[in-house]
């Protein structure tokens, strides 16, 4: 396997290799990395469909990206995906898995027109005083010392960031600036967490600093996750043929490591009836997804909580990677990720609104009308004064296909569940889907005689714990997460959240395609590069740019020196005059 750029390759066709036939597959999971990687074992592997089995413990696929309408429920999804146009191997992936409401188009060309029709941003990022603007206005707001010690991130070599949190490298300087603010709540980061990977997402998104804090650097999908990505790709794949087993567990994977020589050799799955052993040779391919953030996840229902339930149970996610690991130190620590649920848990609610009475207060702040069809709040509303720290976002509508004409669907999240709310006094984990969303119209600035009738009449709110949704951004170091295919693999690679890879960013979806993909054309040798993480980071374009953006767009000649630094730009300045580096520095403000 190698990575390449540019378009010369982009669109090659894969040459068979003469062992395709010969080949099998099974595939540990149905999230969007297990879905990707049979999309790429037959679409440039050449293996046919009948030979790859998908293995799901639910019922349904999907995973992590999920979305639908339960039996006396009602509409959940756990989360929601933010997309970059530099997803290259999520879009090389996606123009090649046909649309099931556009006939003839991609789903990449749907997506495509979508977001340049109806391009995404927000016109009130966040409140404060019950659904006021909360006067970020666009504004990073950090002082140069916090601007230096953003940068001295970005520069510091990942080895010296093994283990160490957030609060190791960042001061009050960034913690209680906008950017932090806008950082945390956008990707979901805790001051515990991991200072390499804040970091890794620094560069990868260092294109997108100055579209944060409208989310102008965002695009949507036009349903929720399940219906507009996992879908489509089912369907693909069942039209190929592929084999897919649903409620049955992968309890157990068995390794022959000798000499430096690696091989799965057998597998054991458990349903409902019993436990079956299933020998693998070389020509087996086996792709494991390890860990899981949504594992242990529960729903709770209008009238009660969702259960906090973060002891780990056999035959899940956790504890089979936990089985791998024991036969090879070269199979990851899963206990850095899933030791600390505390640390790694947060709360979502999938809010149905079966009438208009909270329309006002969604128009007010996302200044548009959300029975149109088009962006509403164009990302996530974070009411910065919440205890909870409460967010709210409601996307194109409708967002599920069969959603009535008079609904709307909407989506909540808590990064701090543990802590008494502002209006309802419990921890956001003790609550009922009614009370959460008696938290969230009091933030957005409901008269508080209305707020319990309009929470009980006028929506039906799902509560949703999940103890490991961040469990990927706990400090690691390398060798913590198994590389995709380990050294001296034979006949297995680790794909999804919690396999290594370099450069690119994981709660994402690209980190699993891109994973999936490099898994698949490594093990069978794919004549075709996979395309490398979008270079921005080595771009001084973008760096110049991203560095007046977070400096709110003051000059960096404007920054508070000491004296001899000040006399040293002033002399590097001269230096420059009349070059195209002085050019460069004034096209994008910065001189």
């Amino acid at each position: 396997m190698y990575h390449s750029s540019g378009n010369y390759e982009a669109f090659v066709k894969p040459r068979k290799n003469a062992y395709a036939d010969s080949k099998s597959a099974y595939i540990i999971g149905s999230g969007l990395a297990a879905l990707s990687a049979a999309a790429f074992l037959i679409r440039d592997a050449y293996v046919d469909g009948s030979r790859v089995h998908i293995i799901e413990k639910d019922p349904v696929l999907g995973g992590a990206c999920d979305g639908w309408a339960y039996e006396g429920l009602g509409y959940v999804m756990r989360g929601g995906r933010e997309m970059d146009n530099h997803f290259e191997c999520m879009w090389d992936l996606y123009r090649s898995i046909p649309s099931i409401e556009n006939e003839g188009m991609s789903v990449l060309d749907e997506y495509y027109y979508l977001n340049k029709d109806d391009p995404n941003y927000s016109l009130m990022r966040t409140t404060m005083n019950r659904g006021e603007d909360g006067r970020t206005d666009g504004k990073f707001a950090i002082s140069d010392k916090g601007q230096m010690e953003i940068m001295k991130l970005f520069f510091t070599p990942d080895e010296k960031l093994y283990d160490k949190t957030i609060e190791d490298v960042f001061s009050d300087e960034v913690l209680n600036s906008n950017f932090w603010l806008y950082w945390r709540t956008m990707f979901a980061f805790e001051n515990w967490h991991s200072a390499l990977e804040m970091k890794i997402y620094i560069k990868r998104y260092i294109h997108h600093v100055k579209g944060l804090p409208d989310f102008s650097a965002l695009r949507f999908t036009k349903y929720n996750q399940y219906e507009s990505m996992i879908l489509p790709l089912q369907r693909y794949l069942e039209s190929h043929g592929v084999d897919i087993i649903t409620e049955t567990k992968v309890t157990d994977v068995r390794f022959s490591v000798k000499d430096g020589r690696k091989q799965a050799v057998s597998i054991t799955i458990r349903n409902s009836e019993s436990d079956r052993v299933i020998a693998l040779s070389e020509d087996d391919l086996l792709f494991i997804t390890p860990g899981g953030c949504v594992e242990n996840s529960t729903l709770g229902t209008q009238n009660s909580p969702a259960l906090y339930l973060p002891e780990l149970k056999e035959g899940g996610g956790w504890d089979l990677w936990k089985r791998i690991a024991s036969q090879s130190d070269d199979f990851g620590h899963p206990e850095k990720f899933c030791s600390e649920p505390e640390k790694t848990t947060w709360m979502s609610a999938t809010v149905t609104l079966t009438d208009d009475r909270v329309v006002p207060y969604i128009e007010k702040i996302a200044k548009r009308n959300p029975h149109t069809g088009r962006v509403v709040t164009g990302g996530i509303v974070t009411a910065r004064d919440s205890s909870w720290l409460l967010s709210w976002t409601f996307n194109r509508q409708p967002q599920f296909r069969a959603q009535k004409d008079n609904e709307l669907v909407g989506w909540i999240y808590g990064l701090f569940p543990f802590v008494e709310g502002d209006y309802v006094k419990k921890p956001m984990l003790e609550c009922t889907g009614k009370e959460i969303a008696m938290e969230w119209l009091y933030h957005m600035g409901v008269p508080e005689a209305e707020i319990e009738e309009i929470a009980e009449n006028s929506c039906n709110t799902i509560p949703c714990v999940m103890p490991y949704i961040t469990a990927f951004f706990m400090p690691r170091a390398l060798g913590d997460r198994p590389y995709v295919v380990p050294e001296g693999a034979v006949n297995f690679a680790f794909i999804g959240q919690f396999a290594e890879t370099e450069r690119d960013t994981i709660f994402t979806t690209e980190y699993s395609i891109r994973t999936a993909m490099e898994a698949v054309y490594t093990l069978m040798d794919v004549d075709r590069g996979v395309p490398e993480v979008w270079g921005s980071t080595y771009d001084v374009r973008d760096l110049v740019n991203a560095t007046v953006a977070i400096r709110d767009g003051h000059k960096l000649t404007e920054m508070d020196l000491p004296l001899k630094e000040k006399l040293a730009v002033k002399e590097l300045l001269k230096r420059i005059s009349g070059s195209d580096i002085e050019k460069l520095l004034k096209k994008y403000n910065a001189i």
